[in-house]
């Protein structure tokens, strides 16, 4: 699994979110910048080169499906990057931030806390 260029990102998130798509259905989540039916066409292309999206042919038009999980891709990619690049490597750093911040409170901490002590 190679890491994916922002744009490759952007298709994937549309198509995590409606899981099967024609790419004229997908148009429509792209608003900002709008992108055009043959870009769409070419990345969703080129995510099925690097393993990440499927179709299904019907004649000539094709509904696609990704094949990796988002998970997958988060746990691998994205936020790696983000507790390496913001948090200095450090998960704790990273749940600091959110306790400081108040993005975070003391009841889901504990939630998080039984959900580890679960798993030993």
């Amino acid at each position: 699994m190679e890491k994916l260029t922002a744009k490759e990102e952007e298709v994937m998130q549309v198509l995590w979110k409606l899981e099967r798509a024609y790419v004229k259905d997908m148009l429509p989540y792209f608003d900002n910048p709008p992108l055009h039916y043959n870009t769409v066409s070419t990345i969703i292309r080129n995510l099925e080169e690097k393993g990440y999206v499927g179709h299904r042919a019907y004649g000539n038009t094709h509904e696609y499906y990704a094949i990796i999980e988002k998970e997958d891709y988060q746990n691998r990619f994205v936020l790696k990057r983000v507790v390496a690049d913001y948090f200095d490597n450090s998960y704790k750093n990273l749940v600091s931030y959110f306790a400081q911040n108040e993005k975070i409170s003391a009841d889901e901490l504990r939630e998080i806390l039984a959900m580890i002590d679960k798993q030993k």
